[in-house]
């Protein structure tokens, strides 16, 4: 079986919060400024993982649309976070890719084309890409070999008129989608070639209470944090838990 990721959330919920986060190192205010009044995109915003970050995305106050191949799908998808009061609408791909921000949360196996047939809606803009090229066998879960080097790179390669940072990637989705989890405790690496964009996306992570966005190297670095995440998969299910990362003395 392969595919992006488990989302880290094969075991039971854990609600409430967890241990306090260390002092974040502030975004700059122009990264603030930049990204308070973004909406922001979710393709394959339908999967555990792209509803996750929208939960998330939507309490920090940005407009979300979820994205799908179906509008109907993401529509439908939509509702129960809109019936909570959320700024949360569905479309189809396209529609999603409008946003100011997008973020990339397909499986891997249909990354490439769905990035392909979106070049002209992302032209432009920051494109987050947080998929995690996985497989999975008896064994567990390993990272794929990817001829661009990683998903990131991939996405990079294929959509040159866009800024594609890595982030995003070791995140639960059992957490993320929890109403019960005020604070969803973690760092999140933070990868990319444009300094003004790697701040944004900092900026972003910094406005989920319990996130700290990390800077964690140029884009060529993703491999190996995409890959990390079949780790963190095999330390939740030995310790059925929702394991996430911190960085140290930063």
């Amino acid at each position: 079986m392969v595919t992006n990721h488990d989302n880290l959330s094969s075991h039971p919920t854990t609600t409430g919060t967890h241990a306090a986060s260390p002092t974040a190192v502030p975004p700059s205010d122009d990264a603030l400024a930049a990204v308070a009044a973004m909406s922001i995109g979710v393709l394959g915003g339908t999967g555990p993982q792209g509803l996750g970050l929208a939960r998330r995305f939507a309490l920090a106050g940005h407009r979300v649309v979820l994205g799908s191949r179906s509008a109907e799908r993401a529509a439908a998808a939509a509702v129960p976070l809109a019936d909570e009061g959320l700024p949360v609408t569905g479309a189809d791909n396209a529609g999603a890719a409008g946003a100011d921000l997008v973020v990339v949360a397909v499986p891997y196996v249909g990354h490439e084309a769905l990035l392909e047939g979106l070049r002209a809606e992302l032209a432009g803009k920051i494109v987050i890409d947080c998929v995690n090229p996985l497989g999975f066998d008896k064994q567990g879960s390993y990272a794929l070999d990817v001829a661009a080097g990683s998903a990131a790179q991939e996405a990079a390669a294929i959509l040159p008129a866009s800024t594609v940072v890595a982030a995003f990637h070791h995140l639960s989705a059992v957490l993320l989608a929890d109403p019960g989890v005020e604070r969803v405790e973690t760092d999140v690496l933070v990868l990319g070639d444009d300094r003004s964009a790697t701040d944004v996306v900092q900026a972003l992570t910094d406005r989920i209470p319990g996130m700290r966005g990390i800077y964690a190297g140029r884009l060529r670095n993703a491999r190996q944090v995409e890959a990390l995440t079949a780790n963190l998969i095999s330390i939740n299910r030995r310790y059925q838990a929702h394991a996430g990362l911190r960085v140290t003395d930063v």
